[in-house]
């Protein structure tokens, strides 16, 4: 029978393919053909088999054919012809039933096509439980298709796979439905994917309506026909998700309708170099727009899939930067990057962009892999992800918008994409820069910052050197010279690190007891100064040195370094002694408990990991399950000072509960906040360069050497940023106390700005702020550090929103952003920069609160009831007629010439003359017309009474600023100085003097005399006295004493003008004083007669105040 069966099958070929063709057929396949092979075939079907052998070959080694017999008792076959080698059984059979279909039967066939070549054929016979109203010939194609996707590992086997058969969809449509469900996974969606997966089966048409919907939206013919359609279309999927009975089915339903709703952009339907769909899809999200999530969301987040990986990108804002890592949380990537831009937000309140993070996780089986393989998979997989978010980013071509091709956008021109190295891509900028040049994406290698062409953060040192502004700034209300002053260490990392290392080669000073990584212990009780910092140096520059290169012969007595893997350590008396243990012998976890608990003056974090954390946090609360067994409550350190230039060493209650007991911390956030800084200022510059590069005006080659020319410069800018925020975050602390009711209102005011979160900030709520007032407690050093981020953040985006960036002034403002060198070259070009307004923003919010403090714009607009842009406006136009970058400058002259707080003395002077400076600007609404002119008419008369100004004060005043003089110069200062801050006092009262005469045309000299003899010989000064002395708390009583002061200033003023009215030329201001008083004996007697009465008052309230000035108002009027 065999025989016959395969001359027939020999004769049909022929017939069919031609005499040559099938001849060469018959040779080919007829012997290798089975007994059983040939029973259980007809020749027809043998030939059909035939020709999807011959189309095999190790390319394209899998073919699929969908089927239905006339024979046998299930009708259904699945045949899949495999070369080289079969599938196994275990993995075909899940992916036939994920399509809906169940296997009944299998015959595997093996044939040889040529010597040690076979192809395997496994037919299976199936059957479809479900009714379906598609017939084979209509699902026969895509379902093909899609088995071969899910057999080679393109599509996911999964139960999305049914709406194959159950909808008609492609796979790559079911790709659209699996990548909302895995996002869903993401956001913690509270079904789980196979009651998804079921319910999207039940409601198969739904879905492909959904599917439908996508593509109306989405797809590349947009017109009116469509819109039309689109919108029938979601009347029906409304009506037919109401006619769902379940409850929760209705809400799954629902949930992907609304994902669809929530999406901007997708690369569905871009194809790549090649005219092929990409291996990845992406979709834009507006995060507002998907329901159900908890507050403190992104503004906008991408979502990549793919079988190899899932990636998620989350910006807080439009302009917003951050790291992209690979995260090891597959089922929780999301809130984990969701937590890092929530910090990162934070973090980023120094610089332009706002805070953003991004993601991925591998979903191959790694463990299977070697060292190599998985360095390589992780690339592979960062490309993919990068691709995926840039295939949703606009482009800049000659300052055009370009949307990206094939892509329906619902939003807005969102151009601005940058990255940044991140856990597990520390050295992939270049990777990223390549993949941007790949796009010719406007930003070109500004897209990924620290790559080959931008700044080396190791080899500037400038997230060390930042986190040491931090230390130095602790050190100064210790009276302690870290250059002159040697101070003991303890610290987390080592000499190989970027910020460990360079942190500990920045002073000779630093005496380094101990020290840890994930290696080793290093201990050196009594440490030889400049030797051991000599050999800390040379480790540096060891490339990949560890402690165990530290010459053991220049460690003092009784130190070492030790293995981590030891079983216990002996602790010597030396090292017993200096780092204060009192145990015999530790194992290594328990020695680090001690190092971190020693009693030194620093405690430096260079490391990874979380070391410290609260009392009342438990180490499940901390998350860090790597460190759990070395962690430290932060009640427990004995450290006076805590430097924190790694991430998240402590925990934010850990750094409260430091700071609570006297413990000097700010926040990581803060202090090594010059890396990001160094990154913004790169990305920065390069934006301006690149347009330069690209109009032919400069080469790539001389762009680089301006950037290598300008290293030191942009680590100045970034350490004064550094120096500043370290600065306010000190003086503020001093005032917390003080300002506490104040501080509790304007936290609460923050919930309802900028959504900040008390529970995620960890923030105490009112209650607990009362009790600490009433135990002499106020807001920490961490806690301010939290407040201060939230107040720039606001200020900034409240700028933006203004037109205040627009004023020609601002050109001096957004030079401050960049190194001396570029504003020379480029000062014009700047001014066209893409991101001129937020630079100026960014800028003006970083001097107002470093300058002014966290609280001066909410004061004043409580007080004022202006605008954050009004309040900006009247605080340059005062700090510039002013000249207060003198004064500052000044006052930092004096470092370690007199006290950290005798300088907070004479900046709170300064600050004084800025807040009632400013106040008067927005009272007497002077913002009218550009800043420029505003500033100049002021200073210009500020500098010609300058000097005049201490010989016109008299009597009180006099005395006064006599008293203060000697005061500062008795505490250290140069007398010119402490003439030049204890004038700041009355110089807010030029300002009166250059109103009056600018109003009324005097001449500005003796209008000058004329005002402050007034206040002397009416005893107003008496008046401004008493009010300043009024200590008590609360907003109506601040007010109140704002009420008095205004007028104040106003009586004087008027008392001046009529004074001066008289028109007596030839009389001088003592003169004219008594003419008028002459004139108006009445007014003068009265008014002496009720300051008689006020004196003689055994208390005075503000009643009294303000009548007895409504009475000099009175007189005054009358006359």
């Amino acid at each position: 029978m065999e025989n016959s069966w395969k001359d027939q099958l020999d004769q049909e070929l022929i017939k069919q393919l031609g005499r040559k063709k099938g001849k060469k057929f018959a040779e080919k396949y007829l012997p290798s053909l089975s007994m059983s092979y040939c029973e259980q075939h007809t020749v027809e079907e043998a030939i059909a088999d035939l020709l999807q052998i011959d189309k095999l070959s190790l390319q394209d080694p899998l073919t699929i054919v969908f089927f239905e017999s006339p024979r046998g008792e299930y009708p259904l076959h699945i045949k899949l012809y495999r070369y080289g080698r079969p599938i196994p059984l275990s993995d075909i059979l899940p992916m036939i039933e994920n399509m809906g279909l169940r296997t009944y039967t299998e015959r595997p066939y093996k044939i040889a096509i040529a010597p040690n070549q076979f192809v395997w054929i496994s037919d299976f016979n199936v059957t479809y439980a479900h009714s379906n109203l598609l017939t084979l010939e209509q699902v026969k194609n895509i379902f093909n298709e899609a088995l071969i996707k899910i057999s080679v590992g393109i599509c996911e086997n999964d139960g999305f796979n049914k709406l194959v058969l159950g909808a008609g969809l492609s796979w790559r449509e079911i790709v659209i439905i699996r990548a909302y469900a895995k996002y869903m996974q993401q956001i913690g969606f509270r079904f789980s994917q196979q009651y998804i997966e079921k319910t999207i089966a039940t409601y198969a048409a739904i879905t492909k309506k959904l599917i439908q919907l996508f593509y109306l939206k989405f797809g590349l013919k947009q017109n009116t026909a469509n819109k039309n359609k689109k919108a029938e279309l979601e009347k029906e999927i409304r009506s037919d998700i109401d006619a769902i009975t379940s409850l929760d089915e209705d809400y799954i339903i629902r949930f992907f309708w609304s994902l669809i709703k929530a999406t901007l952009r997708t690369n569905y339907f871009q194809v790549g170099s090649d005219g092929q769909p990409k291996d990845y899809l992406s979709f834009k999200l507006n995060s507002a727009k998907v329901p159900d999530l908890p507050p403190g969301q992104p503004m906008y987040e991408i979502f990549v899939y793919s079988t190899r990986f899932e990636g998620i990108h989350l910006r807080s804002a439009k302009v917003a930067r951050g790291g992209l890592r690979w995260s090891d949380r597959p089922e929780d990537f999301r809130t984990e990057v969701l937590g890092l831009m929530k910090a990162q937000k934070v973090k980023n309140s120094v610089i332009v962009p706002s805070g953003a993070k991004g993601g991925f996780i591998l979903k191959k089986a790694i463990h299977m892999l070697d060292r190599e393989q998985i360095k390589q998979e992780v690339i592979y997989c960062y490309q993919s992800f990068i691709r995926g978010l840039l295939d949703l980013t606009d482009n800049l071509i000659d300052d055009r918008v370009i949307s990206p091709k094939n892509t329906v956008c619902y939003d807005e021109a969102d151009p601005y994409l940058v990255v940044a190295a991140d856990k597990g891509t520390a050295t992939f900028s270049d990777i990223a820069n390549g993949i941007a040049k790949e796009y010719n994406f406007w930003l070109g290698d500004a897209f990924a910052s620290g790559g080959s062409a931008g700044y080396d953060h190791k080899k500037m040192g400038i997230t060390a050197r930042g986190a040491w502004e931090s230390v130095k700034r602790h050190f100064r209300e210790l009276d302690i010279n870290i250059e002159e002053q040697d101070f003991t260490v303890v610290g987390i990392g080592d000499m190989s690190g970027d910020v460990f290392g360079n942190g500990l080669i920045y002073t000779s000073h630093s005496l380094l007891l101990a020290a840890f990584d994930h290696r080793h212990i290093f201990l050196d009780p009594n440490p030889n100064g400049p030797k051991t910092f000599a050999e800390r140096q040379r480790l540096f520059n060891l490339p990949t040195s560890s402690w165990e290169d530290f010459n053991p012969r220049l460690i003092s007595k009784g130190g070492g370094v030790y293995s981590r893997s030891s079983k216990s350590i002996t602790i010597t008396p030396e090292v017993k002694k200096a780092l204060s243990i009192t145990a015999d012998s530790l194992t290594p976890n328990e020695l680090i408990r001690e190092i971190l608990k020693a009693p030194v003056d620093l405690l430096f974090n260079g490391g990874i990991g979380t070391y410290v954390k609260a009392s009342t946090q438990s180490h499940a609360d901390v998350g860090d399950k790597t460190n759990e067994f070395c962690r430290v409550n932060g009640n427990e350190l004995r450290c006076k000072i805590v430097g924190e230039g790694g991430n998240l060493g402590f925990t934010q209650l850990g750094r409260v509960e430091f700071a609570l007991q006297g413990g000097l911390i700010n926040t990581d956030s803060i202090d090594n906040s010059a890396g990001v800084n160094c990154s913004d200022h790169e990305v920065n510059i390069k934006i301006l360069l690149n347009k330069e590069m690209l109009q032919g005006k400069l080469t790539e080659k001389k762009r680089n050497q301006l950037l290598t020319k300008m290293t030191e410069e942009v680590a100045q800018l970034v350490l004064n940023d550094n120096y500043n925020q370290a600065l306010v975050l000190s003086f503020s602390a001093t005032n917390a106390l003080a300002y506490s009711g104040l501080y509790q209102a304007y936290i609460k005011e923050l919930e309802g700005l900028v959504h900040l979160d008390r529970g995620v900030e960890y923030l105490p709520d009112e209650k607990h702020l009362l009790e600490r007032k009433a135990a002499g407690q106020a807001l920490t050093r961490p806690e301010l550090s939290i407040i201060m981020a939230y107040t720039k953040i606001y200020i900034t985006g409240e700028l933006l929103k203004s037109d205040l960036p627009d004023d020609p002034y601002f050109a001096t403002i957004l030079e401050t952003g960049f190194p001396a060198t570029l504003i020379k070259l480029y000062a014009k070009s700047m001014q066209t920069h893409r991101l001129r307004r937020e630079i100026i923003a960014t800028q003006l919010s970083n001097q107002i609160v470093n300058s002014m403090g966290i609280t001066f714009m909410y004061r004043l607009q409580m007080e004022t009831g202006q605008t954050i842009a009004d309040i900006a406006r009247a605080y340059i136009i005062a700090a510039k007629a002013y000249r207060v970058d003198d004064l500052h400058r000044l006052i930092d002259s004096l470092n370690y010439k007199v006290t950290v707080h005798t300088q907070y003395e004479l900046l709170h002077h300064v600050r004084q003359l800025m807040n009632l400076a400013t106040r008067w600007f927005l009272h007497h609404k002077r913002l009218a017309g550009e800043i420029t002119n505003n500033i100049a008419h002021y200073s210009q008369s500020i500098a010609k009474l300058e000097k005049s100004i201490p010989d016109l004060m008299a009597g009180v005043t006099k005395e006064y600023l006599d008293k203060i003089v000697i005061q500062f110069v008795d505490i250290g200062l140069p007398e010119e100085a402490a003439r030049k801050i204890a004038a700041t006092r009355a110089m807010y009262t030029v300002l009166n003097v250059v109103e009056v005469a600018t109003q009324n045309k005097f001449d500005l000299g003796k209008t000058a005399e004329v005002y402050f003899k007034v206040g002397s010989k009416f005893s107003l000064v008496w008046f401004r006295d008493q009010i300043g002395n009024d200590s008590r708390e609360g907003h109506w009583n601040s007010l109140a004493r704002l009420s008095l002061r205004d007028e104040l200033d106003n009586l004087q003023r008027r008392l001046t003008i009529v004074i001066l009215m008289n028109n007596q030329k030839a009389l001088n201001s003592d003169e004219l004083i008594a003419y008028w008083f002459a004139k108006n004996p009445f007014i003068h007697q009265r008014w002496e007669k009720l300051l008689e009465m006020l004196l003689g008052s055994s208390s005075i309230d503000y009643t009294i105040f303000f009548i007895a000035l409504r009475e000099l108002s009175t007189l005054i009027t009358v006359e």
